[in-house]
């Protein structure tokens, strides 16, 4: 029955091509009405075109947010491999720039194998909170993640003093002033403040404590230069917005150049019938929040509880914006933690909602990578049965096969380069 209605569709499509025949002999097979939007749907596409993207926002945690020489330091820690306990690791090994600086892996390889893959960077400077379960609250908490994990970089802060100090002492005095020295006797390179590694931890406790003041400045310098750096990468223009473009223009046949029936189709059922736009919204494709959809649990790991562990980690970060490294200022800087909602029983098994730019270029989908491909993603919303905290506006039965296609072939005009802003 699917063939045959597929095939009925094509048998139209020519018949109507038959009849569009100009006198030259080309056939216009553009439906004047698929384009048509009204205003509302208008203002809605307004509001996705990557042209409605503001400037990048200011990062009051983080004073050296917008100095070039830190972005400069931050680039080279960004592709250093060396910042790794195996020497082949570092934070671009996850964050490719060639995959839209994610990477194609299930779960991320670091020294170790992760229980999660890897978000794309691109937009990153936009959100208020970072990781799948938004553990982090700027994009330099986010950056000093990775390093002392056991599993990505497998380093420790000390680690990364000695590496600033032997590799990189003049770019870090450029921008944050006189380096520390660090004894190598009494720095021992494994020391790190984590209980979890008892060996690493009476290695910390052995350093003294204004020392240990030093390496941790330092180390947090060496994340707000990565996050410097990587609030520079940004997605760039899509089909999808030239053809945005050309509708605030009127221009309807460049409108018909740049998108096909069904990808227009899949544009209209994506803002409309799809409820796609509830939850990636915005010139990001995102609404940046937290969502129990239902996603199946990893085959080979325990259910994750995502974002209600998450706040539980953020509340205790040593790095969060009310902490002394934080540069903003407590009580106007802060409130997207002052005003956290901890509710984590509503948050059990949620995640990130991530960003639909470059979606069909960088498989696999979801927090472990559950799902191959978009088809598979489409599917499971098409099945999900709304109940608990899965929400009734996810559920999508009353798509057709053919609606699947066509939201599926909008997406891929979704995709565009990376850019760095200025």
């Amino acid at each position: 029955m699917k063939n045959k209605t597929i095939s009925s569709m094509v048998c139209l499509s020519i018949i109507l091509c038959l009849l569009l025949i100009s006198e030259e002999g080309t056939c216009f097979a553009f439906d004047k009405g698929l384009h048509k939007w009204s205003k509302k749907e208008i203002e809605t596409l307004k509001s996705l075109w990557i042209g409605s993207l503001p400037p990048l926002p200011k990062d009051p945690a983080n004073r050296y947010a917008d100095d070039s020489k830190a972005a400069a330091l931050g680039k080279k820690l960004f592709f250093d491999v060396l910042l790794s306990g195996d020497g082949r690791v570092s934070c671009s090994t996850c964050h490719q720039p060639e995959y839209y600086f994610t990477d194609p892996l299930p779960r991320s390889h670091g020294v170790g194998i992760t229980t999660r893959r890897s978000m794309p960077l691109a937009g990153a400077a936009y959100y208020s909170f970072f990781f799948w379960d938004g553990r982090a609250d700027s994009l330099w908490a986010q950056a000093l993640g990775p390093p002392e994990s056991e599993k990505e970089h497998g380093i420790s802060r000390t680690y990364c003093a000695h590496h600033i100090e032997e590799n990189y002492k003049n770019d870090y005095e450029e921008v944050f002033g006189t380096l520390p020295e660090f004894p190598s006797h009494s720095c021992p390179a494994h020391a790190k403040p984590d209980t979890g590694n008892l060996e690493a931890y009476k290695a910390w406790l052995s350093i003294p404590y204004d020392k240990r003041k030093e390496i941790t400045t330092v180390y947090v310098n060496m994340g707000k230069a990565i996050a410097a750096f990587v609030r520079l990468i940004v997605p760039g223009p899509s089909r999808f917005d030239n053809y945005v473009e050309a509708l605030i223009k009127g221009d309807n046949e460049t409108m018909a150049d740049i998108l096909g029936d069904d990808e227009v189709s899949g544009l209209k059922l994506f803002i409309g019938k799809a409820k796609c736009i509830n939850c990636h919204n915005g010139p990001l494709f995102t609404n940046s929040e937290f969502h129990n959809i239902g996603v199946p649990a990893h085959m080979d790991l325990p259910f994750d509880p995502g974002r209600s562990e998450g706040i539980r980690k953020l509340i205790s970060s040593e790095f969060n914006c009310l902490t002394k490294h934080s540069d903003g200022n407590a009580s106007s800087d802060c409130d997207d933690l002052l005003f956290l909602d901890t509710d984590t029983g509503k948050y059990y098994g949620a995640f990130k909602t991530p960003t639909l730019r470059n979606v069909t270029d960088r498989p696999p989908y979801m927090h472990a990578g559950q799902f191959k491909t978009v088809r598979e993603v489409l599917e499971f919303y098409r099945s999900v049965s709304p109940g608990g905290d899965v929400r009734s506006d996810l559920e999508h039965s009353d798509l057709t096969d053919i609606e699947i296609v066509q939201i599926e072939t909008f997406l891929q005009t979704l995709s565009g380069p990376i850019v760095y802003a200025k």
